[in-house]
């Protein structure tokens, strides 16, 4: 089941936890059960960031500080990977992917996850003010000092990735090995033919987010009468109501008949059965959820699923 995550020495399961519920919609208590849960079943990858989740009011980066205070009360922190990510406005000016805002930036997450290291420390997102020579030489740095093992990165497109790829080789620099983006059934465009071509030639994988399209692809939301008591409503109607949508559902109601799976298990299972994807992007916000998610990440579609969820 496990799989390497780029050139790395990094070997994971298809699923990545993704942490940003951690102090938002899941309290410490049902975040610690969740973790605990993710393990049990066998996973090992957490994802967080040094910014989630500062948007609740009263939060501190509460993801990192959560997971490093579980870590600490379980002594996994051998058995378990840590990926984060820095460069989103934490306020005060402490943005950006600067080498000083790099080096400050680890040794907070450092403190946060009660770590002396990262396994994979990801810029969040471009930055067009830093020259990307500086960014990866902060991270060489950081490499040699045994603070990060490996970098990956966050949002970028084919031009800004093409660039960070050329200067690592020219310059003997680290060389981002995944980059997370969004990606799914519906979601495509976004490692379409030119990014996939890229990091395949390159040997990145690709840690997609959003892989049940903010819920989109349980198949909870069929009719504008479903979407009106969510909170993410409106942005769900307006972006995945319409006929591709619908198509790509039906498409999927006739897979989860075949294969015997719910919908979020499909939507899943296709993913992670994508080239260059070594493990999807997802968050659980109780112990729950978790066992589900474990089933679609380990399911193995049918070709004929596959090529009907491929055209839809």
């Amino acid at each position: 089941m496990k799989r390497r995550l780029g050139q790395t020495d990094l070997l994971i399961e298809p699923w990545v936890l993704g942490t940003n519920t951690a102090g938002w919609t899941a309290d410490e208590a049902t975040s610690f059960a969740t973790f605990d849960a993710f393990v049990d079943a066998g996973f090992t990858a957490f994802d967080t960031a040094d910014v989630y989740s500062r948007w609740v009011p009263g939060n501190d980066s509460e993801s990192e500080k959560i997971i490093g205070r579980w870590m600490k009360s379980r002594g996994n922190r051998g058995r378990v990977q840590i990926f984060t990510k820095t460069g989103m406005d934490m306020g005060d000016g402490r943005k950006g992917l600067s080498a000083k805002r790099i080096v400050e930036a680890v040794e907070e997450s450092l403190t946060r996850l009660q770590t002396d290291h990262i396994d994979l420390y990801q810029s969040h997102q471009p930055d067009p003010h830093t020259p990307e020579e500086e960014t990866l030489e902060a991270y060489a740095r950081l490499v040699e000092a045994g603070k990060i093992r490996w970098i990956g990165c966050s949002n970028y497109n084919v031009a800004q990735l093409d660039r960070a790829i050329r200067h690592a080789k020219e310059g003997a620099l680290p060389m981002y090995q995944s980059v997370q983006n969004e990606f799914n059934l519906y979601t495509r465009e976004h490692y379409a033919t030119d990014m996939a071509e890229l990091m395949q030639g390159n040997g990145l994988s690709l840690l997609p987010w959003y892989s049940l399209g903010a819920g989109f692809l349980t198949g909870k939301y069929r009719t504008e009468d479903d979407v009106k008591n969510s909170r993410r409503g409106e942005s769900i109607a307006k972006r995945y109501l319409n006929p591709r949508g619908k198509a790509v559902l039906h498409a999927m109601d006739r897979a989860a008949e075949r294969e015997g799976a719910s919908l979020t298990e499909i939507a899943l299972a296709w993913t992670v059965a994508q080239p260059g994807v070594v493990g999807a992007l997802c968050s659980a916000s109780s112990p729950a959820q978790v066992e589900e998610l474990a089933r679609g990440v380990t399911l193995d579609l049918s070709a004929q699923s596959l090529r009907e969820l491929d055209a839809a």
